[in-house]
């Protein structure tokens, strides 16, 4: 997943992923200009100004350096209780969209969003409203919307509800039975089971059919913070973000199950790591240990 490495051109980073046996990219899309919040406004396509000429030539870097690309990134709040700024963000997925089959590409992960302050039910007049539409885009373009399943709740500005809802399987199963299409299903990141207390595989059956594209993060709880502050404070006061290997998720035990299920999609690692620094080298040195941790479970190069 780019965002990690947002000094670096769309060509140096396929270059590094070829060099160092990554096998695809999940590439960040969000709009040209400053970034929201921390991992969010990296720009490695521009799908505003994608020609026909670009998108050949980013195919062609891909080619030459034996990289595929797994889907497009963009992970913004389409739910947002302001409406220009949820305007903005529709409006830029449908961008993303679009972008995707010039790219040969089907999928598109993203957010579903939320407005913080209200219920999930409260919510979802505006989820369907919003995202009906959307689906359909979607289909026309013949591109797969994979939801993160992120709470985006860490911190006191998205409390108390999070910036997302699509957090658990009993969302999905609503969302998916009022918006039943084979383009809406699920970018699936173990590590936010976890940081709920939640058993990573445990929905990966009932929901095999909608699992489009997998991010590899895990997270390290820490216990002794936990007995001081509780469950209920900011997560961010008791809980870490880690790269697979260094947390609390059984890889081996997560990656049999998704053998046994039968996925065949892309584990796309995503690092906010940050006790590997914060410097480009430290960046790229967490994504190479992520790699490592991995590798085994795909065989050889």
């Amino acid at each position: 997943m780019t965002a990690i490495v947002p000094e670096l051109t769309l060509e140096q980073v396929v270059a590094f992923a070829g060099r160092e046996h990554f096998a695809c990219l999940e590439v960040m899309c969000w709009p040209v200009g400053k970034a929201e919040r921390k991992f969010a406004g990296v720009t490695h396509i521009d799908v505003a100004a994608l020609t026909p000429t670009r998108a050949d030539d980013i195919l062609g870097c891909c080619a030459e350096h034996d990289v595929a690309l797994s889907g497009l990134g963009y992970y913004p709040n389409p739910l947002d209780p302001d409406p220009e700024t949820a305007r903005r963000a529709v409006a830029h997925l449908k961008r993303v969209i679009a972008a995707a089959p010039k790219l040969g590409l089907q999928n598109v992960n993203t957010f579903v969003g939320r407005d913080w302050t209200k219920s999930v039910d409260e919510n979802w007049p505006r989820f369907l409203k919003t995202w009906k539409p959307l689906v359909r885009f979607a289909e026309d373009h013949n591109v797969r919307l994979g939801i993160e399943n992120c709470p985006m709740l860490f911190t006191r500005d998205e409390w108390p509800g999070g910036k997302n809802l699509a957090t658990s399987p009993a969302i999905w199963r609503r969302m998916f039975h009022d918006i039943p299409s084979r383009h809406f299903g699920l970018n699936f990141d173990p590590s936010h089971f976890a940081l709920q207390f939640m058993d990573p595989i445990s929905a990966l059956r009932e929901f095999k059919s909608k699992l489009f594209h997998l991010h590899a993060k895990d997270v390290k709880i820490h216990p002794r913070r936990l007995d001081d502050v509780g469950v209920f404070a900011h997560p961010l006061e008791w809980h870490q973000p880690r790269i697979p290997g260094y947390g609390e998720i059984d890889w081996a035990r997560f990656m049999g199950a998704l053998m046994e299920i039968g996925y065949a999609g892309a584990v796309c690692i995503e690092v906010e790591d940050g006790t590997f620094g914060a410097t480009l080298a430290g960046r790229q040195r967490a994504l190479l240990v992520a790699r490592n941790v991995l590798r085994p479970f795909f065989g050889a190069d």
